[in-house]
Order: C-alpha cells, then structure tokens, then sequence
C-alpha cells in the first residue's frame, strides 16, 4: 500500500494538462473540503476526484494488481463495478 500513490498520479496529471490546455484554472488537493479532492476549480465550484487503475480494478491492467490477504480481497469484491483484477 505504500507504493500506492495518492497524489500527482498519471491520470491526475493528464486531466490537470487537459483542464489547463481549456483555459480552466484550478486549485489541487485541498484538505479543508470533504474527502480532499484532487482538483478544484474554485469559480465554478467544482471539484474532480481522480480515481486510477489501483481503485477501479480495470480489466488487464497491469496497475489493477491487489495485495494477497483476505482483508483487501473482501474491499476490492465490496466496491461496486469491482473485477477482481484481470
């Protein structure tokens, strides 16, 4: 879990470069709001979580890769849409 990024991840970085490239400006990870969002975008308020491939359990992803012990097994089948890996 702790090679497990938590901020400034690949698909964080490609929807910064891209909201940037549209002209939005943004805030990043403020811990002062709820669940501490990746991205804000203050005068719209609006704000983005950026989940990548560890969470969501993509199909052949070599990323979606899971711990060996029961206690993540059971999160990972418990979070709707999960695969379970490959």
């Amino acid at each position: 879990m702790s090679r497990v990024k938590g901020k400034n991840t690949t698909p964080e970085l490609r929807v910064r470069r891209a909201a940037y490239a549209f002209g939005l400006r943004f805030r990043l990870h403020r811990t002062d709001l709820p669940g501490t969002p990746d991205i804000i975008f203050p005068s719209r308020h609006l704000v983005v979580f950026v989940h990548g491939c560890y969470w969501h359990r993509h199909p052949r992803c070599p990323k979606a890769t899971a711990p060996s012990s029961p206690f993540w097994a059971k999160k990972f089948a418990g979070t709707s849409g999960a695969t379970g890996g490959r």
